[in-house]
């Protein structure tokens, strides 16, 4: 009698668990850990991409003056405020000459009494000559009365040795003017000197420009080479970019770029690579280039401001080419997961470049037409079963 109610017990048993184990591996089968993982697919194609290189910039002018005083003093006045526009050669300020305006007037004197001295000097000459002259005439009339026996030899002596000292009085009075006139240059030259430093005093614009900072107000007293003013040329704005060294190839001279300014976001400017700097920056593994404007933006920019830079690379040739999100590195190769017969298939590949929209260019190891997996919700095994989806929850198209 215990057997067949046994049996009944175990039929029940099992009437129970054999749905719930079916409905266990349903839901593994479907929704668990061994369900299909959901992926997006596309399909390679062959086609031209033109790549793009993204830095970073900061607007710096590429000609700037800093105007300060070429001695130690104090500062007398500073006619500009930093924004304002200025002339070339108009007057920004001014140093405190102390006492060079005494000094200028000492030398103006100086110089005049100078050049009274070289008035007489050359009087003296002109009279030494005279001297000279006369006294030559006579020597020479006295030798022929000699020869005339008509004077005595001491007589013509007497002659000979005046003229000879109206000779020396003559070189004298010639020296003594020479010296008068390098000591008239001697003054020149010293007011001169001062005259120059007096005009270095005032603090001019060497170009027409912006203001861009005064660093010193009236009364603060600054060393020789201390800048007090710094003017900039609006129109050799620029901008210097940085750009990873490892997506740098191609960038050179002459390549167009669109710019695009943290205080005009949304508004693209047009310009164009200067050049390329021979130094690289060895710390952040940056190239350094600079980029100008094809035309200034109405509104200028303030120096310093960052920029967001873009350059457009030339075209390349039509390979296979694949979304940059369908390339994974696994066991430490890079490649793309292909769908063949519904089955996952790993494939190592080489790639080149990449563009703004995301493509990379597949060098080997791909063709096209053949489908790849760009996005998948969780990691792919080539045993796991997929399940293609238009798009996956959370990420975007």
């Amino acid at each position: 009698m215990k057997f067949p109610s046994i049996n009944r017990r175990m039929l029940a048993l099992l009437a129970v668990v054999v749905p719930l184990l079916a409905l266990l591996i349903y839901v593994a089968l479907r929704s668990g850990p061994l369900a299909p993982i959901p992926v997006t697919v596309t399909t390679a194609e062959s086609r031209s991409i033109a790549p793009a290189l993204f830095g970073i910039g900061t607007i710096e002018a590429r000609f700037t003056y800093r105007i300060g005083p070429t001695v130690a003093g104090r500062i007398k006045r500073v006619e500009v405020q930093v924004g304002d526009k200025v002339q070339a050669r108009q007057l920004l300020g001014e140093m405190d000459p102390v006492d060079l305006d005494d000094r200028i007037a000492a030398q103006d004197a100086a110089l005049r009494r100078a050049e009274a001295v070289v008035l007489v000097a050359e009087a003296q000459v002109r009279e030494a000559l005279a001297r000279k002259r006369y006294a030559e005439n006579q020597a020479s009339r006295y030798e022929q009365l000699l020869e005339a026996r008509s004077v005595s030899e001491e007589t013509v002596e007497g002659k000979r040795q005046e003229f000879q000292v109206t000779e020396a009085s003559f070189a004298a009075a010639h020296a003594n003017l020479e010296g008068a006139r390098q000591e008239l240059a001697r003054i020149r030259a010293d007011r001169g000197g001062l005259i120059q430093q007096r005009a270095n005093l005032q603090l001019i614009a060497p170009v027409r420009g912006l203001v861009a900072a005064r660093n010193a107000d009236p009364g603060t007293t600054v060393v020789a080479g201390q800048s007090v003013v710094e003017v900039i040329d609006p129109a050799s704005l620029w901008i210097h970019v940085r750009f990873d060294q490892l997506r740098v190839s191609g960038l050179r001279a002459g390549l167009p770029v669109q710019i695009v300014l943290r205080s005009q976001e949304g508004k693209r400017l047009a310009g164009r690579v200067l050049r390329v700097e021979p130094m690289a920056d060895a710390v952040t593994e940056e190239t350094l280039a600079k980029v100008v404007f094809d035309a200034l933006p109405k509104r200028l920019p303030s120096v310093g401001e960052l920029a967001e830079v873009t350059v457009m690379m030339s075209a390349l040739p039509e390979t296979p080419v694949a979304p940059n999100a369908s390339v994974q590195r696994v066991a430490g190769r890079l490649g793309v997961w292909l769908i063949e017969d519904d089955k996952l298939r790993f494939a190592p590949v080489k790639v080149g470049a990449t563009d703004l929209d995301g493509l990379v260019q597949i060098l080997d190891g791909l063709k096209a037409g053949e489908r790849i997996v760009v996005y998948s919700q969780r990691a792919l095994s080539p045993r796991r079963r997929v399940k293609i989806v238009e798009r996956l929850e959370g990420v975007s198209p």
